[in-house]
């Protein structure tokens, strides 16, 4: 039977993905409880604020370890914001703090430009490559982003869709049943629904 998982640690938007599970016709649920996450099926990691503060938190819960797991077992993962960003080796805001390092690289501030920071509204993805959460989604789509800091792989092999904000950043990124994206699905009408849908019927 399929169990959706919206991971809690303390973010704000938790409700907000869980509506848009329920308006593609999907049930789902929030919990910090790590035995429900162990036996989750599909495992929804979303999340706004600081990386310190989500990996602390994660810990606190004692999250980290079945996250770990669920990814290692190759459940399907879909990660949002920083549910993107704490795959990454490592962040920079507010000083370094290790992440779950499953993918190389660092989470890095947007560098000084005209540009307003954070970057929130809606911006186009540039599929560089085919994956199935992105089946029925055109390139060039536009998705809601809001944030500061993004993800520089090392490996661009993950890079699924990238987005310029004056510069080119990996917007989504995928290994194995893994599938993480900087933008808001959850915000961003019929393509983020496309994806939630696409994300659910994994099997």
């Amino acid at each position: 039977m399929k169990q959706i998982v919206i991971v809690d640690y303390g973010s704000g938007n938790l409700r907000s993905v869980q509506r848009a599970f329920e308006r593609a016709g999907f049930a789902s649920t929030i919990t910090r409880d790590p035995n429900r996450v162990a036996e989750s099926t599909h495992l929804v990691v979303p999340g706004v604020g600081a990386f310190s503060d989500c990996m602390d938190n994660l810990e606190k819960m004692h999250l980290l370890a079945p996250i770990r797991e669920a990814i290692e077992k190759e459940k399907p993962y879909l990660g949002i914001c920083l549910g993107l960003q704490i795959l990454y080796k490592e962040g920079t805001e507010f000083g370094s703090k290790p992440g779950l390092g499953i993918l190389p690289g660092q989470v890095v501030r947007f560098p000084k430009s005209d540009l307003k920071v954070p970057h929130m509204g809606w911006n186009q993805i540039q599929i560089e490559k085919a994956h199935p959460l992105l089946e029925g989604i055109p390139n060039e789509t536009y998705f809601y982003f809001v944030h500061s800091y993004y993800g520089a792989p090392k490996n661009q092999d993950c890079v699924v869709t990238t987005t310029d904000y004056g510069v080119r950043f990996a917007s989504a990124v995928s290994q194995g049943r893994l599938f993480a994206c900087q933008f808001h699905p959850e915000k961003s009408q019929h393509m983020g629904r496309r994806l939630l849908e696409n994300f659910a019927n994994l099997s």
